[in-house]
């Protein structure tokens, strides 16, 4: 072992939010040190950023140093983990190494998106273990919502560090291999340096439900229906896929599958063999020729995206699709944070129409795919690791993990942050510096950083509206012609009734007289004079103040 050889862990997203994972860990001779990826995910843009889908870490710490970037493993293919790598790939471009079904869906999703870069992929079997670099790397079956999620033993010459990935125990997963006990506490036994786990679920005591009792309570309640049944889950969720396509079987009924990310997913699971024995689901324009006892549909947009299937059914807008009252729409799913109002407004358009619908709040219809405190603490038992990292969670998450791996008697507790540099080992673990990091937003094919300026206007248009003015100014400094004026975005009168073009035009002219005539043949005076005397007049009868650009041409 080199005697100046150092261990880190470099997180550039996933700590401090839930979405946008990526981690680094490095190992050997500062300066000279091998470095390893472990995904690349998204997150989910809100309101506050106008225009924005995605969010995706700031690379350019490992792209200063992508020579020395060995490799990069997936541990599942959710797009928090996996969404970010046709945009950020090509930054670093090394070696990915996956399990099939993940290698599968990102090849499908490459070639559903005209120019997304030809990833070379290593499969990687559950179970199996390789060498990347310095790192040997062993990928340790999962139960989670989706197929072969893996953790990962990264072992090096200081020590095994165990990066949990997203993970939970269910002893009846549906479909795929359960969380691989027996082998976890064989790596405990072993010696685990540090574990970097999942924190989403740590403010939930006990054990998650299992995919298994789900899958009984949706063959209950499609059993029992007397209508048409809707479905709405993740389309990453082949379990519940499965679970919903055996209930339909055994009530004599078909599937229908709506939404293409669904259809992307059910095209690898096929492929990979999780739907054998399951008979081809029915297209879409089949479904008004089924009977209304004999069809369930499976729709995308459980988290109230606005176009997708579920939304458009709950408007009567989609253009297949139609419900009568008494037909059942069941949310198999758990309404992430900040799409409450989205979901919210989608459950009571459908309750508005008659149909009855069926939540997480109502009946066993969803079971999380991360861990609650029951489930930590087993794994804490069998790794027994002398350092904590916790991971994949918000502010109060990674609090309430770091104190509960305190009470359980961890010896080492680090509380990391994205872009911290965490030393592992040799000596006492800790953040010993910072790497470059943040979030930077896909605006069409362009990436911005979150304080981009284009963002902040965006915002306040989408609050406060805009005025453009465009004006001729002769050399004499009088106007030629008269000023075009427009606005967008606010409304046509105040709460007095005064109509706002006039407010405009009165701000306008009453400013532009009182300039001396030399400032007047300025245009950049005219310009400013106007745009403050416009956006205070606004501002003074209505209360906001909106954006205002004034173009002065000199005639």
């Amino acid at each position: 072992m080199n005697e100046e050889a150092e261990l880190v862990f470099v997180p550039l997203g996933g700590l401090g939010e839930i979405g946008m994972n990526l981690a680094l860990y490095g190992y050997g001779a500062k300066g000279r040190m091998k470095w390893l990826m472990v995904d690349c995910g998204v997150a989910f843009a809100g309101p506050d950023l106008a225009g924005i889908d995605l969010i995706v870490p700031d690379t350019s710490f490992i792209e200063k140093m992508k020579k020395d970037l060995v490799g990069l493993v997936i541990t599942h293919a959710h797009e928090d983990h996996i969404g970010a790598i046709a945009d950020l790939w090509p930054r670093f471009g090394c070696q990915l190494y996956a399990t099939r079904f993940a290698a599968e869906l990102l090849q499908a999703k490459r070639l559903s998106e005209p120019g997304a870069p030809e990833v070379p992929i290593a499969v990687v079997a559950q179970g199996a273990t390789i060498g990347i670099g310095p790192f040997e790397v062993e990928f340790v079956a999962m139960a989670h919502s989706i197929p072969e999620s893996c953790s990962l033993a990264i072992r090096t010459p200081l020590g095994v560090v165990l990066h949990s990935g997203d993970w939970k125990i269910d002893h009846e997963p549906g479909l795929g291999k359960p969380t691989d006990a027996k082998r976890l506490t064989e790596i405990g036994e072993e010696g685990v340096l540090a574990l970097i786990s999942d924190s989403t679920n740590i403010l939930r005591d006990g054990v998650s439900p299992s995919e298994g009792d789900v899958g009984r309570t949706l063959r209950e309640i499609i059993a029992n229906a007397k209508g048409r049944v809707v479905v709405t889950t993740f389309a990453s969720n082949v379990a519940r896929i499965r679970a919903v396509a055996e209930a339909a079987m055994a009530a004599g009924r078909d599937v229908v599958l709506v939404g293409r990310a669904m259809e992307r997913v059910v095209g690898v699971a096929r492929d990979c063999g999780y739907l054998d024995g399951i008979p081809e689901f029915r297209t879409v324009e089949s479904f008004p020729h089924l009977p209304r006892d004999k069809v369930v549909l499976i729709a995308t947009g459980s988290q109230g995206e606005g176009r997708a299937a579920i939304a458009r059914i709950s408007e009567n807008e989609h253009p297949v699709v139609s419900l009568n009252p008494g037909d059942k729409v069941i949310f198999s799913s758990r309404t992430i944070p900040g799409n409450e109002r989205e979901v919210g407004r989608i459950v009571n358009n459908l309750i508005r129409s008659g149909y009855e619908v069926i939540t997480d709040r109502n009946a066993l219809v969803h079971a999380s795919g991360h861990p609650r405190r029951g489930e930590v603490e087993q794994l804490y038992g069998w790794t027994k690791p002398r350092i904590a990292i916790p991971a994949h969670g918000e502010e109060i998450h990674l609090s309430e993990h770091a104190a509960f791996a305190a009470r359980f008697g961890v010896e080492h507790i680090v509380k990391a942050r994205d872009g911290d540099i965490v030393l592992l080992a040799p000596g006492n673990p800790g953040v010993i510096g910072e790497a470059a990091h943040g979030r930077l937003c896909k605006d069409g094919n362009a990436f911005v950083s979150t304080g981009d300026e284009a963002l902040r206007t965006r915002q306040k248009l989408s609050v406060s509206g805009i005025v453009t003015i465009a004006l001729a100014v002769t050399a004499k400094g009088d106007l030629a012609g008269v000023p075009d004026v427009m606005t967008a975005g606010m409304p046509a009168k105040t709460r007095d009734g005064a109509a706002m073009d006039a407010i405009v035009d009165d701000a306008l002219f009453q400013t532009f007289e009182q300039l001396p005539r030399q400032k007047r043949r300025d245009a950049d005076v005219v310009s400013n004079a106007l745009e403050k005397a416009v956006r205070h007049a606004i501002s003074s009868a209505w209360g906001k103040r909106p954006v205002v650009h004034v173009l002065v041409v000199e005639v």
